[in-house]
């Protein structure tokens, strides 16, 4: 999709890695379709990050498209974004490669997912778990985008990526447009329920830490009841009280108000009738989401067609970049 004037191209992707917490909802979801209005999207289910650690087939294509149909289902309109599964553009690999040959060992052993995952996978740290972070930058630089929205804690990729993209221009002429990251600030991080100075994680072995889509009504409210607060019987955004700021988050979110707005909302009431309520709002968000993922999955022609068109359109915005990097880096590629 060429850009218009006034409209930037934006570049997203997020792991079909089982299933998804109201933190990707916020962190990620609820960003892509916000940004789908006015500008040029490209959305990624990254299946080929996936495999990274060790995966049943099976369940790597039942979730991938578990993943599509949830994003449609919270608002990502096939009809305003490129939604497209990584592993059918197969230039996401052929520019991993080229751009392999202008990355340092250094640099990626450096990378903090890279030495988190290591921890987690001891028995497996491939160089696939090393060689994240190039695909990623692939990922980015095949559709010449202006910005990557991204939480904080993945800022390093993208700033992995605008180095690779500076320093292939630098030897090749310019080729790549240097992407900025875009830093979502507000409510960009639920943490746990649980220990709420971490992040709220789908691989938290604590169940009772995370809230997930595929959680009915009853589990969403017994999980914020269980949820950890703090001494002290106010409600206030403080960082001495994490786990009612992480609630309050979390309600302002849900209810679409801000904080402040929340605080008021329950100046002077107890921890219970708070929690209750959170727990309460947003089970009744993801009531009408879960019903649509439910019912776009039981129409695999039509996912089907959505991926596949969004492949096509994202094929062909990916095959234009690599074949400028073949020919400046001197790849024949006939008369």
């Amino acid at each position: 999709m060429e850009a218009e004037r006034g409209r930037k191209t934006l570049y997203s992707a997020a792991q079909p890695s089982g299933n998804l917490t109201i933190g990707n909802y916020v962190g990620a979801i609820r960003n892509w379709v916000r940004l789908q209005e006015g500008n040029d999207c490209f959305y990624a289910i990254a299946n080929m990050h996936s495999i990274t650690v060790r995966q049943e087939p099976a369940e790597l294509r039942r979730r991938t498209l578990e993943a599509a149909a949830l994003y449609i289902a919270c608002g990502v309109d096939p009809e305003k974004c490129t939604l497209y599964v990584q592993s059918q553009v197969p230039q996401h690999a052929e520019l991993t490669w080229v751009l392999n040959s202008l990355t340092y060992v250094g640099e990626m052993s450096r990378m903090t997912q890279f030495k988190d995952k290591s921890q987690k996978h001891a028995d497996n740290i491939n160089m696939g778990l090393m060689d994240y972070p190039v695909l990623m930058a692939a990922d980015i630089l095949l559709y010449q985008v202006d910005g990557v929205p991204v939480g904080l804690d993945q800022k390093q990729h993208v700033e992995i990526a605008r180095d690779i993209a500076i320093r292939f221009n630098n030897r090749y002429g310019e080729t790549f447009r240097v992407p900025e990251p875009l830093i979502l600030k507000t409510g960009a991080k639920i943490m746990s329920l649980q220990e709420p100075t971490k992040k709220m994680s789908k691989s938290d072995e604590n169940l009772n830490a995370s809230i997930f889509f595929a959680d009915d009504k009853d589990t969403i409210i017994r999980k914020f009841k269980r949820a950890v607060t703090d001494s002290g019987n106010d409600i206030r955004y403080s960082e001495e009280k994490a786990g009612v700021s992480n609630l309050l988050t979390i309600y302002s979110v849900f209810r679409d108000c801000t904080v402040e707005e929340a605080e008021k909302e329950f100046a002077g009431k107890g921890y219970g009738e708070f929690k209750l309520a959170v727990g309460e709002t947003v089970a009744d968000k993801l009531a009408p989401v879960q019903a649509e993922q439910k019912k776009l999955l039981a129409d695999k022609a039509y996912l089907a067609g959505v991926l596949a068109s969004g492949a096509e359109r994202a094929f062909k915005a990916a095959r234009k970049t690599l074949s400028k990097v073949y020919r400046k880096i001197g790849f024949y590629q006939g008369e």
